[in-house]
């Protein structure tokens, strides 16, 4: 990782001496089965003090927006083939004059001035092409958060538009990410599908895409809460397979390098290995592990590929 240049030595401006210029600022969301949740993550969107200027919703069948299109009318909903990836991509497809594309997963709650302070850090320092902010809570590490638990935690943090200094980070965190589309149109980026269905590391390889372009920083004072909510998510045995097929798909394809492919590869099998023995309630930790085995065992007979979870 690169150091932080000169330029993001300097702190972020707090609210009061924002630029006058303002970004085209899209919102995009993929979802998958979870239309209560998704209600609730866009009408919490309607309380940004920098609202978004369009929100759009990426799904595979109409049980996942439920009635989404009667409740907001204003988003505009893209029907496409299920996954992460593709869900991403299809939204990228569809934006036409934006300056800036903030991914969130259909359950990641913002602090009312997240998006402000994105938008100033990308007016500010034009180098940045892609931002992730800091958690108050994940819910992602237990049994997931309520929506009105989430909505305390924020409510109840003080000082958020604080001048805060930005940090460089190898990846933006794929629940919430605000890409810059200028060197996404310009060198046509895409996520990669074959990371297929949940996109295990989809946020990792294509962060590394647009590090060739700029840099990656971490907003110390646009905050967020992940519920973490379990629904809607891959099967365990599915995800312990990618936990090993993505690293090694992103090293040969030198997204990463193989020193990160692997610790990775390692520490997730070895965790899944050890609470295998006492497993978290809300972890399918004997699922991970049977796909993390299947992954070690097609690695060595040289047939590991991340779509091959399509088969499992």
């Amino acid at each position: 990782m690169r150091p932080l240049t000169s330029q993001f030595q300097s702190t972020v401006k707090d609210v009061d001496s924002r630029a006058v210029a303002r970004l085209r600022l899209a919102v995009g969301i993929a979802t998958r089965g979870r239309p209560s949740i998704l209600a609730e993550t866009i009408g919490d969107l309607e309380t940004q003090s920098r609202p978004p200027d369009s929100i759009w919703v990426a799904y595979a069948d109409s049980a996942d927006i439920g009635d989404i299109p009667v409740r907001f009318p204003r988003v505009r909903l893209i029907q496409t083939r299920l996954g992460l990836t593709a869900q991403r991509n299809a939204i990228l497809n569809a934006l036409t004059d934006e300056d800036v594309l903030t991914f969130l997963d259909d359950d990641f709650f913002l602090h009312r001035d997240y998006l402000a302070a994105t938008e100033d850090v990308l007016i500010n320092h034009p180098q940045v092409v892609a931002t992730t902010g800091k958690l108050l809570a994940d819910g992602i590490n237990g049994y997931g958060l309520t929506v009105s638990r989430a909505k305390r935690i924020i409510t109840t943090a003080r000082g958020l538009r604080s001048v805060e200094k930005l940090t460089s980070v190898f990846n933006a965190y794929g629940c919430n990410m605000s890409l810059r589309m200028k060197p996404i149109r310009a060198y046509n980026l895409r996520f990669d599908e074959n990371l297929p269905l949940y996109g295990w590391y989809e946020d990792v390889e294509f962060s590394r895409q647009l590090a060739r372009y700029g840099d990656i920083v971490r907003v110390g004072n646009a905050y967020g809460v992940h519920l973490g909510v379990k629904s809607g998510r891959q099967s365990g045995v599915r995800l312990g397979y990618s936990q090993v097929a993505n690293p090694v798909y992103l090293a040969r394809k030198r997204s990463v390098g193989w020193e990160y492919a692997v610790a990775s590869m390692v520490s997730r099998s070895m965790k899944n290995l050890v609470r295998s023995a006492a497993p978290e309630p809300f972890v399918d930790r004997l699922g991970r592990l049977q796909g993390n085995l299947k992954g070690w065992r097609e690695l060595i007979e040289g047939t590991i590929s991340p779509t091959r979870i399509l088969e499992l």
